[in-house]
């Protein structure tokens, strides 16, 4: 009995502690990276989620505009109204613009030319990132704000087909703007840190 409580007791003395949630550990820097992970990975969602409404959106317009309209002309039956198809592809296009912008940002994605800053030290060429992310920072902070206004200036207008409120279009230009913002600043900390594309770039990488 002795050698079979032994491992036992060896398994429970090597068992990880667990994370106590109800005993003051919310802020464990193993919870704080755990949430923050989700929280990054919403503007993933959320444009994968875009993506597939756009394609649906597109192959219900093409059905409608060219399958139904024939068999209402055909059949003599009553026309099929479509129009809220052009306006659902619209509104999804605009949040998918300005959301993957900024996610092109973190990424590195977006189309550049370094060959000057290749050629530079590594202290002038992490200064010029460093810029960079600091023009980043600026424009998104521009696109928030100017399109609040734009926002708020829409407020009491419409949608035709849909009947639905134009601010909630011009918010994406203020959400894409706060993440412009964000996602600029982390890649400014990437370039001093040499961590991610921007730290490649900047020649600190291992």
């Amino acid at each position: 009995m002795l050698r079979l409580a032994l491992p036992a007791r060896d398994r429970l003395r090597r068992a990880p502690p667990r994370l106590d949630f109800e005993a003051g550990q919310l802020y464990h820097p193993r919870a704080m990276r755990g949430r923050l992970s989700w929280i990054g990975a919403v503007p993933h969602v959320v444009i994968t989620a875009l993506m597939v409404v756009v394609i649906v959106d597109m192959l219900v317009g093409v059905f409608l505009r060219y399958v139904m309209t024939w068999i209402s002309a055909t059949f003599d039956l009553p026309t099929v109204r479509f129009f809220w198809v052009e306006e659902v592809g619209e509104w999804s296009l605009a949040w998918l613009t300005f959301i993957g912008a900024a996610l092109g940002i973190r990424r590195g994605t977006h189309f550049a030319v370094n060959l000057v800053i290749d050629r530079f030290p590594a202290t002038l060429r992490k200064t010029v990132l460093a810029g960079q992310c600091l023009l980043i920072v600026a424009f998104g902070a521009l696109v928030a704000v100017f399109g609040w206004q734009v926002a708020e200036l829409n407020s009491q207008s419409f949608s035709p087909a849909l009947d639905l409120n134009l601010r909630w279009l011009y918010l994406s230009s203020v959400v894409g703007g706060v993440l412009m913002v964000v996602y600029g600043l982390i890649t400014l900390g990437d370039v001093f840190a040499g961590r991610g594309a921007w730290g490649q770039l900047s020649g600190d990488s291992g």
